[in-house]
């Protein structure tokens, strides 16, 4: 009987022991949730400014798309009046 319980005893300190993490695991898990949560941060940070970046340039473009038209129109209107006489 007393075999028994030490046997008995031996295998429920090797179970818990397999199911408990250690303080290394715990802290290599929450360094890796930190490093992810980090990661996340920096590329939510880089899409930002690459849609600000792009939107600026698409400005620019429209800008100069319409200054483009203005003196498209200028210069048609110059013609028309000089045609006109």
């Amino acid at each position: 009987m007393k075999k028994l319980t030490i046997v008995t005893a031996a295998v429920l300190v090797l179970g818990l022991a397999a199911c408990n993490k250690t303080a290394t695991e715990n802290n290599a898990a929450n360094e890796t949730a930190v490093e992810n949560n980090a990661e996340y941060d920096v590329n939510a940070a880089t899409n930002d400014s690459t849609n600000a970046a792009d939107a600026a340039l698409n400005a620019t473009d429209n800008s100069v798309a319409a200054a483009g038209n203005a003196l498209d129109s200028a210069n048609a209107t110059t013609a028309n009046a000089t045609e006109n006489k």
